[in-house]
């Protein structure tokens, strides 16, 4: 399942842009991956995030791995249902598994990632 309104990146996080604010997760290949996820740290609010460095870790049954910023900015909100069901990232990884909300420093960076129809040529290579 990939969303033809957001944009990826090339780690398989997602990003949904709306006016100055982005929200990021990591895509359903990602989840699907890892396994059953079972912790997730996540920046505070207030924390700079930087295009392509790493803001938090994801651990799961099958692995741990980096969380890579698909664009910059500071965070204005992060999912803290997480803490107590970091589930919630395989159960709906586009929806109430989002990670943490942006405020964009520079907007334009979307032009880097990946389209939906980018993305899924990614994924099928896999």
């Amino acid at each position: 399942m990939i969303k033809d309104n957001l944009r990826y990146t090339k780690d398989h996080e997602w990003i949904d842009v709306q006016g100055d604010i982005g929200t990021i997760g990591i895509t359903d290949f990602a989840q699907g991956e890892l396994g059953d996820v079972v912790y997730v740290e996540l920046p505070a609010v207030g924390a700079v995030l930087k295009a392509t460095q790493p803001f938090g870790t994801i651990e799961a049954v099958k692995a741990v791995s980096e969380l890579y910023a698909p664009m910059s900015g500071t965070v204005t909100e992060v999912n803290t249902r997480l803490g107590d069901e970091a589930s919630l990232i395989n159960q709906d990884c586009y929806g109430a598994g989002w990670m943490v909300k942006i405020r964009l420093a520079n907007p334009s960076e979307a032009s880097a990632l990946l389209s939906a129809k980018e993305y899924t040529e990614l994924v099928e290579q896999h």
